[in-house]
């Protein structure tokens, strides 16, 4: 899960003297060694880079660094001739950015004070006629887009005071902005070159589909009909060269585990009628993250295979593979494609390496390297890589993790279990620095994706929706009795750690089965479903009705699955930790399960981040986090 109200002096519900066990810093009862101290803060505080955009000629490159401590916004020359320049302004968090097709502007999301309400900004490569354009009521949330011409930025808009959000076109000189599409939250994909038709993406969790609005009437209409193969589910969308056709993300059918997202192209009319879709690209075995068409009739595909990035290149008329391009590093987040198709600069990472920038040809010829502005990389000495490690439920549903462990240890360790986001997230090994943080100072470590999450199939990431979530709260179970059997995890000194979804099945964890973990950690998770559709924003409330039931409806399932109405199960020590400007999970669902456990006698502490939202970007904030999550396993494990 990933909106503003307050400003970065905010204090949730109350100050810190009058919530017992709140803490100002890692807690004093427990300290770490000074070498283990000094390798959590080079880990957790290891800078990196990411969402590149490529300047139309090439040359340059934009792209989100936290090298000062927050995410800027930063601009440089590829060749690495000059150094990087910093554009945003003083103490803006930068969220994403996006460079017009004539050269002239870069658009940039802005967190104001951490909040995930985002602001649109807008500035000259040069740094100058830096200026807000959209998001200025604290209320409302800018989703990025896209740029339609030079001077227009296409993006979707939610006002704040409802679920909707509307699809608007701001231009970047006055200002101005036009509605081009509205009724329900969309989430704009493309605009046609005549600005006639809207791509945007609608729908609840785990239903979301594209669809195409007519700008002059309003209406709109599925691309793939319901009963059309990709139908049910299809993230998102854009028009072809030739604007004759449109080209689908979509969930294809299958066995359960072979119903993956794959490339599907859609006829288009002159009259703005979509026709029969055709699939392009489909493989049982990945899931198609991204594509981009390119002018000489070949689609660049980013597939997701066994957790692990694939980059290929396929012809657009068949989808045979053309060639597979090998990248350093296992995982890519983002890239960005130079307007003729031959090269990319992609945002790459792995066990050991913060997201860094790589310039990558696609033509098969040369190998990728490295821009000159990727910040240096922490001592890869205590670093380890992770193996990807199998097991099953005992319903047969087949179950994937990543396993951390020390080097030099062998058999069972204290072990801490990680558990991702989203629920849609998936595990990767991607650079970690919780985990390694954790094996830093002695710890194993395993991130599983149980049911639920990314990138295994639309049966598996669906598997855990409403009545059906108690099956993912077995995997958790499951999780543990399996790294027990196998000796790796010691019984007794096993702990839970998840953070936003991830915090609330830890809780649950916690709470379900009492002598499973000895201790916990819970980040930004839920601890009742009920509060949190009260307090999240609107927008995320009306999506997340199909994962989790209708807060109306379903009132009586929420409390269910709410760890809340069973706290008084918990013995187990549990440190809760927050960003106290948090309005995706409102921060209340930490305070009030802590001062519950503390009236109850059980040992808990709080953890408030100053300043920092959902996700914890601030460079102290993320060491300050690290250091509290391995001081509270070292000491009660």
């Amino acid at each position: 899960m990933a909106s503003p109200l307050t400003d970065r002096s905010f204090a949730p519900h109350a100050p810190a003297d009058d919530v017992p066990g709140l803490l100002t810093g890692p807690s004093p009862v427990h300290l770490l060694p000074d070498s283990v101290a000094r390798a959590v803060a080079e880990i957790a505080g290891a800078p990196g880079a990411w969402c590149p955009a490529l300047s139309p000629d090439g040359d340059s490159v934009a792209y989100v660094t936290d090298r000062s401590g927050i995410p800027r916004l930063e601009v440089t020359a590829v060749d690495g001739r000059t150094p990087p320049a910093e554009l945003s302004g003083p103490g803006e968090e930068v969220v994403s950015v996006a460079w017009s097709p004539d050269g002239a502007w870069l658009a940039y999301l802005v967190s104001p004070g951490g909040s995930i309400c985002a602001e649109l900004h807008v500035v000259r490569p040069d740094g100058s006629d830096r200026r807000l354009l959209a998001g200025q009521d604290p209320r409302a949330t800018v989703f990025a887009g896209g740029w339609i011409g030079p001077g227009s930025y296409a993006c979707s808009i939610a006002p704040g005071d409802g679920p909707d959000a509307d699809v608007v076109l701001v231009d970047v000189l006055t200002g101005e902005q036009r509605t081009l599409a509205g009724g329900g939250f969309l989430s704009v994909n493309s605009v046609s070159a005549d600005q006639r038709f809207v791509l945007a993406r609608r729908g609840p969790r785990g239903y979301r589909h594209v669809v195409l609005a007519d700008v002059a009437t309003g209406f709109q209409r599925r691309v793939l009909p319901l009963d059309a193969p990709g139908g049910i589910a299809s993230e998102d969308g854009r028009f072809g060269p030739d604007g004759a056709s449109i080209y689908l993300r979509a969930s294809l059918p299958g066995a359960p585990g072979t119903d993956r997202a794959g490339l599907v192209a859609v006829p288009l009319s002159t009259e703005g009628e979509p026709g029969p879709g055709r699939t392009v690209l489909y493989r049982p075995d990945a899931d198609l993250d991204g594509y981009a068409l390119r002018t000489d009739g070949t689609v660049l595909a980013v597939w997701t295979a066994n957790e692990v990035t694939q980059l290929c290149v396929h012809a657009l008329s068949d989808g045979a593979l053309i060639r597979t391009i090998a990248l350093p590093e296992p995982v890519m987040p983002g890239w960005s494609l130079a307007a003729d198709g031959a090269t990319m600069v992609a945002e790459l990472t792995g066990p050991k390496a913060p997201r860094g920038l790589w310039l990558v040809p696609l033509d098969g010829e040369g190998a990728p390297v490295p821009l000159s502005s990727v910040p240096d990389r922490p001592d890869a000495g205590p670093l380890v890589s992770p193996v990807r490690y199998e097991y099953s439920a005992p319903d047969g549903m087949p179950l994937t993790g990543w396993l951390y462990v020390p080097a030099g240890v062998h058999g069972p360790n204290r072990t801490v279990i990680t558990f991702h986001g989203g629920p849609e997230g998936q595990e990767r090994p991607s650079y970690s620095p919780l985990a390694q943080t954790l094996v830093a100072a002695g710890f194993t470590v395993f991130a599983p994706n149980v049911r639920g999450s990314g990138g295994f199939g639309r049966a598996f990431v669906t598997a855990d929706d409403g009545e059906a979530r108690d099956a993912s709260f077995d995997d958790v179970r499951t999780t543990v009795e399996e790294l027990v059997a196998a000796g790796v995890a010691e019984r007794g000194r096993v702990g839970a750690h998840g953070w936003s979804y991830g915090g609330y099945l830890t809780l649950v964890g916690l709470t379900r089965w009492p002598d499973l973990f000895a201790a916990g950690v819970t980040g930004a998770g839920m601890s009742d479903l009920r509060t949190f559709f009260a307090g999240t924003e609107p927008w995320m409330a009306a999506a997340s009705v199909t994962e989790y039931g209708d807060p109306v409806a379903d009132r009586e399932l929420l409390a269910k699955l709410s760890p809340m109405t069973v706290l008084d199960r918990l013995t187990s020590p549990v440190l809760f930790v927050h960003g106290d400007r948090d309005t995706n999970v409102p921060v209340a669902e930490s305070v009030q399960a802590h001062q519950a456990l503390r009236a109850l006698g059980s040992p808990s502490d709080l953890l408030l981040l100053a300043g920092e939202g959902h996700t914890i970007v601030g460079r102290d904030s993320v060491v300050e986090l690290s250091t509290a999550v391995v001081t509270w396993f070292d000491r009660w494990l």
